[in-house]
């Protein structure tokens, strides 16, 4: 990835300031990234531009427990991974978190799970939008009469794009290891 306007945003929120450092340098290449170097920094640095939140569990004064309320109390739409030394228990289940990864994490790791957040992000939208598309059309298959929209242009386009966006939805499904059948209207 290039760097421009496109470029996700990766909050890294660590107190260990050699690895936050670390990890950064290990995104920067694919990513804009910013550092928090603990809880509290982390949640000063919570914007609306922010795509993914990488947060470290156990950390003095602010946890990441506590900055991940502050991300759900603000309603942001950033994917979040832990990448912490605490072992996952059954408590992850109750997390608002997408991913879990336990230290030490490679630069693969760490990429991977960015990467992977970010498909997860650009899945829902195409869902939505593949939904919103679908609901329009069976809006005019209700309420049109099936020569009106036989002829009608912007109908066929309606259905291209349609279409179109499976296609995409199920590339990404593919790519996610997701049965979108499952999710799907």
């Amino acid at each position: 990835m290039t760097p421009g306007a496109d470029q996700a945003t990766v909050l890294v929120v660590e107190d260990e300031q050699h690895l936050a450092d670390l990890y950064a340098d290990y995104l920067a290449d694919d990513y804009e990234v910013r550092t928090a170097y603990g809880g509290a920094d982390g949640v000063e640095s919570l914007a609306e531009d922010v795509d993914v939140v990488l947060l470290d569990r156990r950390m003095p004064v602010v946890s990441g427990n506590e900055v991940l309320a502050e991300i759900e109390d603000r309603g942001l739409s950033c994917r979040v991974a832990m990448v912490t030394a605490v072992d996952p228990d059954f408590d992850i289940l109750d997390m608002g978190v997408d991913d879990y990864l336990v230290k030490p994490v490679t630069r693969a790791e760490l990429l991977d799970v960015v990467d992977r957040l970010r498909q997860i992000t650009t899945y829902n939208e195409q869902l939505q939008r593949l939904t919103t598309r679908k609901l329009k059309r069976n809006v005019l298959q209700v309420e049109k009469p099936r020569s009106e929209l036989q002829d009608s242009e912007r109908y066929r386009e309606l259905q291209r794009e349609i279409e179109e966006i499976e296609q995409r939805v199920d590339a990404l499904a593919a790519e996610l290891d997701v049965d979108e059948r499952d999710l799907r209207l």
